[in-house]
C-alpha cells in the first residue's frame, strides 16, 4: 500500500491542504481564500473560525479531487502563519476576540514600553529576537487588556492561547492536545530557545499568564489523532498529527537546507529569509534574528531569520485596493514590457520594516513619480521593491557569517515570476535556484509528518527527492538602482511616529 501524507498550510491569505505522495509529488490540492480585516489603521485581524472552517473545507476537497482511500493516508503536517495569535474559552473552545495577525502594529507603544525598561537586551538573549509588534507576546496581553474580564479569567484557568498550530491541533483533536512546536514557540518572544520553556519572566513583564501557553513539542512527533465525526472528514478520524513547524521553517526543511550555512528565501505575504546554523544560535550583529528551525528527536537546529512584513501583499494591493492589475500575473506581464521602471521606486512599508530596519513607524511609500509615469513602471517598481528588500536581508546575512553567500535557493507563490527571480540574481551577483516543486513550506510539513511516521528513514531520503526547476545566474549590474532604493528607503522611517 503507498503511503500518502496530508499537509495544511495555513497562510495569512488562505488555507490550503494538499495531499504528497512518497515520491514528494502532489496528489491534489485545495485553496479556500482567507478574509482580511483592517479595524483601524495598522491593524490587521483574521476570524479564527474562518481559519478553522476554511482548513476544513480545503481538507475535503482536496481528499475529494485526490480519490486516495483514507486508509492510505498515514500522517497529517501543519505548517501555519507565525505570531498570529488566538485566546479561546478552554471549555468551549470559542475565542474572545479575533486572532491578532502577525502583521499588526497594535502594540507599537507598549513594545515601547518595554524598551524603555530596559528590557531589549534580555529579550534578545534569552528569545533570539528583538523587541517589536511582530511577535505574538505583546499580541496576547494587549488581548488580555482589552477584551472584559478576559485578564481575571485567564488567571483563573478558563482561557487557553496560542499561535495558529495551536488552534488548528486543538481543534483537529477535539481539544485532546493544547501544544505548540519549537518553531513556533520561538517567535512569541516569550520562549527561551536554548532552555527550550516558556520564560517566567518575560511571561510576567508581558503579563501572559502561563495556564494559558500550550505545552512546547517537537516538530516529528505524534500530538494527537483527529477527533471523529468531523463532517465530511469522517474517514480520517483517528488520522495521526505527526509533524508540524511554522511556515518558513517548514520551507527551509522543505528545500532540504539541512546543512548548516544553507540559505532559501520565500516571495510569499511577506519574504523570509533563513539560514541554518545548526546546532548553534547566532547572534546577528545586522539586525537578524535567530530561531528554532527544527528538532527532530534531540537534534536541535537553529536559524538566522530576515523579515519582509510586505511582499506578495504589495502585488494584493495593486490588485484589491487600486484596480492597477486583474490577476498576479499580469503585474509581471507588465512590469517586463518597460525597459525600466522610470525612476518609480515602491517602498510597501504597509506594516512598517523588519529586517534590517526593525521600524514599526515606517509606512508605505512610492517616490519618482511623474506624469508621464505608467502602471506598467508601477508594477515593475513593486516587483523591484520587493528583490531590493531581499538583498537587504542577503547582505545582513553574508555579514554575519563573515562571508559571500554562494547560491540562494527561492519559493513561495511570487517565486514563479520569471522577471522577478532574473532581476534577484542581477540584484545580489549570485545564482538564484528554483525547485521543480514550489510547494516547499507545504512540503516542509509533510516531510516532518512522514519522518515520524517512518514514511522515510532520515534526511538523506529526503534531500534526494529535492530537484531543481531553474537557475537564474546574474546578467546585469543593479548597484546603481540599489543605491537609489537606499535612499527611498529613508523616506519611509518613523512616518506614522511624526504624524500622530
Amino acid at each position: 500500500m503507498n503511503p500518502y501524507i496530508l499537509a495544511l498550510d495555513q497562510g495569512t491569505t488562505s488555507s490550503r491542504a494538499l495531499l504528497f505522495s512518497a515520491e514528494g509529488l502532489v496528489i491534489a490540492a485545495s485553496q479556500q481564500i482567507l478574509n482580511q480585516h483592517y479595524p483601524k489603521p495598522g491593524y490587521v485581524e483574521h476570524d479564527p473560525i474562518e481559519i478553522w472552517e476554511s482548513q476544513l473545507h480545503a481538507m475535503k476537497a482536496c481528499l475529494d479531487r485526490s480519490g486516495i482511500p483514507a486508509r492510505q493516508i498515514v500522517a497529517l503536517g501543519i505548517t501555519n502563519q507565525r505570531e498570529t495569535v488566538v485566546v479561546w474559552e478552554k471549555d468551549t473552545g470559542r475565542p474572545i476576540h479575533p486572532a491578532v495577525v502577525w502583521q499588526c502594529r497594535r502594540t507599537a507603544a507598549l513594545c515601547d514600553q518595554l524598551r524603555a525598561q530596559g528590557l531589549e537586551e534580555t529579550v534578545r538573549e534569552k528569545t533570539g529576537l528583538l523587541i517589536d509588534a511582530y511577535f505574538s507576546g505583546t499580541k496576547l496581553c494587549w488581548i488580555l487588556d482589552h477584551v472584559a474580564g478576559a485578564r481575571a479569567r485567564a488567571e483563573a484557568g478558563e482561557l487557553l492561547c496560542g499561535t495558529i498550530d495551536s488552534w488548528l491541533i486543538w481543534n483537529l483533536t477535539g481539544g485532546a492536545a493544547h501544544v505548540s512546536d519549537y518553531s513556533n514557540c520561538s517567535r512569541t518572544m516569550l520562549f527561551d530557545i536554548h532552555k527550550l520553556c516558556w520564560d517566567e519572566e518575560l511571561c510576567r513583564v508581558m503579563g501572559v499568564p502561563m495556564n494559558m501557553l500550550p505545552e512546547p513539542v517537537s516538530n516529528s512527533q505524534e500530538y494527537g489523532r483527529l477527533k471523529a465525526g468531523i463532517p465530511g472528514l469522517e474517514a480520517l478520524g483517528g488520522l495521526p498529527i505527526r509533524g508540524a513547524a511554522g511556515d518558513q521553517q517548514a520551507a527551509l526543511f522543505g528545500q532540504a537546507c539541512f546543512e548548516a550555512g544553507q540559505i532559501k528565501n520565500t516571495y510569499g505575504t511577506g519574504c523570509f529569509a533563513l539560514m541554518n546554523t545548526g546546532n548553534q544560535a547566532v547572534r546577528s550583529e545586522h539586525g537578524l534574528l535567530s530561531s528554532i528551525g527544527w528538532a527532530l528527536g534531540e537534534d536541535l537546529t537553529y536559524v538566522l531569520e530576515g523579515s519582509v512584513f510586505n511582499a506578495g501583499s504589495a502585488i494584493q494591493w495593486l490588485r484589491d485596493e487600486l484596480g492597477v492589475i486583474r490577476t498576479a500575473g499580469e503585474c509581471d506581464l507588465l512590469a517586463e514590457s518597460v525597459l525600466d521602471n522610470g525612476g518609480v521606486y515602491m517602498v510597501s512599508a504597509f506594516t512598517g520594516l523588519g529586517a534590517p530596519h526593525w521600524d514599526m513607524y515606517a509606512r508605505g511609500t512610492l517616490l519618482g513619480l511623474t506624469r508621464g509615469s505608467s502602471r506598467a513602471q508601477l508594477c515593475r517598481a513593486v516587483l523591484e521593491g520587493i528583490t531590493y528588500q531581499t538583498a537587504d536581508l542577503m547582505l545582513a546575512m553574508s555579514q554575519d557569517a563573515g562571508r559571500p553567500i554562494p547560491t540562494l535557493r527561492v519559493d513561495g507563490g511570487a517565486s514563479v515570476s520569471d522577471f522577478m527571480m532574473q532581476f534577484q540574481a542581477d540584484l545580489l551577483q549570485i545564482p538564484v535556484e528554483r525547485p521543480t516543486l514550489v510547494e516547499t513550506t507545504a512540503w516542509g510539513a509533510a516531510c516532518l509528518a512522514g519522518l515520524s511516521a517512518g514514511v522515510w528513514g532520515n534526511l538523506k531520503d529526503l534531500k534526494g527527492l529535492r530537484s531543481t526547476e531553474r537557475v537564474f545566474l546574474p546578467q546585469k549590474d543593479r548597484n546603481r538602482e540599489y543605491a537609489t532604493w537606499k535612499r527611498a528607503v529613508q523616506r519611509t522611517l518613523q512616518w506614522a511616529q511624526e504624524e500622530s
